[in-house]
């Protein structure tokens, strides 16, 4: 009974995180960086309890699998442009609270599993959730932004990958003033040839950005966000620091952040209660058939 206790306390303490998240990533686009320690704690320790209590060590060991796998798989996937560096953070917390999927005794359902770890499952439920609302996001980004007028060879050939790569960066990243960063947003390239930028950079201790020579015979090197946790307190100062000598310009590139974590809530909830959509939808096309 006590394990079915502590796994309530998990799903609970994992929603209610959610929720909270759901409200800072609306007004503010950011997920704070505390408070998804504080759950990776939380997920950690309750896990770790879990060993004590039943002697059975897969408690703990499938917290930090799941929390590993999940982080790798993620930050590939924003490395892709898929999710933001909160969003990346937030799976792989709820990853390390719930490794193996929902156990207890207090609802009386049968969720639908799947063979990957459960964040896995929130994760697909999320996109299927969000899918919708995403291409009417795109297309409304597209029209607004006149992606068509700009790029002509978009209408060339509408559904390989370079038109689709186009149509993504143009709708979905922004220019805005230096002045207007905050920590956690995801720098784009940053063309420039001051060698005082790149010594600036690279002395930094806390810094999330990363220099790179650049092919590009106009700058010498380009700097961006070198990880899914996007620019530290540092880096946002220096940036500022950085405009306001005249080093760099006033204007810089970054990912537009689309909040992602509704979907996440959305994905959990449905992932707790129901299961897994995509077996979901499986099985009901396999029925049919």
């Amino acid at each position: 009974m006590i394990i079915d206790d502590i796994c309530l306390i998990q799903i609970t303490v994992t929603i209610i995180f959610c929720i909270v998240f759901c409200i800072f990533d609306i007004k503010s686009g950011i997920v704070p960086n505390r408070l998804n320690y504080v759950l990776l704690a939380f997920g950690f320790m309750s896990n770790l309890i879990l060993t004590f209590i039943t002697g059975n060590i897969k408690f703990i060991l499938f917290s930090i699998i799941s929390w590993s796998i999940t982080y790798t798989v993620t930050l590939l996937l924003w490395q892709l442009n898929v999710w933001g560096g909160g969003d990346v953070k937030l799976l792989s917390s709820i990853a390390s609270v719930i490794p193996f999927g929902v156990s207890t005794s207090f609802f009386d359902i049968s969720p639908v599993v799947s063979f990957y770890p459960f964040s896995f499952t929130v994760m697909v439920n999320s996109i299927l959730v969000s899918f919708p609302f995403l291409i009417l996001l795109l297309i409304y980004l597209i029209i607004k932004n006149d992606v068509f007028n700009e790029n002509v060879e978009v209408f060339k050939g509408f559904f390989n990958f370079k038109s689709l790569k186009i149509m993504i960066e143009s709708s979905f990243n922004k220019h805005i003033n230096v002045s207007d960063l905050k920590e956690g947003m995801m720098v784009n390239n940053f063309y420039f040839d001051n060698e005082k930028v790149r010594e600036l950079i690279e002395n930094n201790r806390n810094t999330n950005l990363k220099v790179y020579r650049s092919d590009d015979s106009i700058s010498k090197y380009y700097f961006k966000t070198a990880t899914a946790g996007g620019i530290t307190d540092t880096d946002m100062y220096l940036l500022k620091i950085m405009n306001a000598q005249r080093i760099i310009s006033n204007q810089i590139s970054v990912k537009m952040g689309f909040p992602f974590v509704p979907s996440i809530l959305m994905g959990l909830i449905i992932a707790v209660f129901y299961g897994d959509l995509s077996m979901i939808i499986l099985k009901n096309i396999i029925f049919v058939i």
